[in-house]
Parts: C-alpha cells; sequence; structure tokens
C-alpha cells in the first residue's frame, strides 16, 4: 500500500527535503504532497488568475480561497498531515490545515521547537504527535508503514 503525507507549514527551511530523502533511504512506500511554497505564486494566485484588485484584503481573499481548493483536496486526500511551525515566520495557514486535518478526522504530526509548546498547546492537543524533527517524522512514518523501530532492541 503506498501512503500519502501532506506537508504543511513553514517554507523557509528544507524540512520537507529532508523528509522525502529520509522516507527514501528507508524505502518506505510514501508519497508527499504539498502547499505551493512558492511564496510570490501563493500569495498573487488569486489576482493573476482573476484579475487585479484595489483592496489587499481582496487581493488576499481571491488567493486564499484558491489556495484552499488545493490544500483541502490534498488534505482529504491524506493518510497522514505533518503540519510544521518555523521558528522566524507565524504560520496562521498552517495552523488552519491542522484544524482541517483535525476536523476530518486525518492523523496529525505537528513539529515545533519547544519556544512554540504554549503557543501552540491547541494545536498540539489535536495532534496524534508533536515532535521537532523531520528524523522524528520519518521514524514515525517507518513505525506506521512498516511496524518497524529505528535501532529498537529489547
Amino acid at each position: 500500500m503506498a501512503w500519502s503525507v501532506y506537508l504543511s507549514g513553514e517554507i523557509h527551511t528544507n524540512w520537507r527535503e529532508e523528509i522525502a530523502a529520509g522516507a527514501k533511504a528507508a524505502d518506505l512506500p510514501v508519497g508527499f504532497a504539498s502547499p505551493v511554497t512558492d511564496h510570490a505564486a501563493s500569495d498573487d494566485c488569486g489576482v493573476a488568475i482573476l484579475g487585479a484588485e484595489e483592496s489587499k484584503f481582496w487581493h488576499d481573499h481571491k488567493g486564499a480561497k484558491i489556495n484552499a481548493i488545493r490544500t483541502g483536496t490534498l488534505i482529504r486526500r491524506a493518510d497522514i498531515v505533518v503540519v510544521r511551525f518555523g521558528e522566524k515566520y507565524k504560520q496562521w495557514n498552517a495552523a488552519f490545515d491542522a484544524g482541517i486535518a483535525a476536523a476530518l478526522g486525518k492523523p496529525l504530526i505537528v513539529m515545533h521547537g519547544p519556544d512554540h509548546q504554549h503557543a501552540l498547546k491547541e494545536v498540539d492537543a489535536a495532534a496524534l504527535a508533536v515532535v521537532e524533527t523531520p528524523a522524528q517524522v520519518v521514524d514515525i512514518l517507518r513505525y506506521v508503514v512498516d511496524g518497524a523501530l529505528k535501532g529498537y532492541t529489547e
């Protein structure tokens, strides 16, 4: 069985590539999807497709709605959703994606550093796992897909 994993959240580091490389190295039957990570394209897709807006609110609204078509569809298709909250920027869209995943009953893995624990306590409460590193996500995928623990011996 091939598993589908949706990788949402922070776009300023290579965490997605680390997870994909780890899953490939572990020979896991996992495919990945994600939101559009080109920040300008994501922000401007609405006005680029539907026409300019004088108001920044409507500019952003158009883009958010079009992006929601992609993210909502991919989250619904996913077997597991991973949401990363990075250090530098507030990822409100990631919190939205986590909420969608939780509402749909999708297994949710949340990734962030210890400095975000308090701010993300409600998001963490909806998750089945809260991790700090891409390697931990790969270890979870290895376990849930193959039932194998890396380096574990009794």
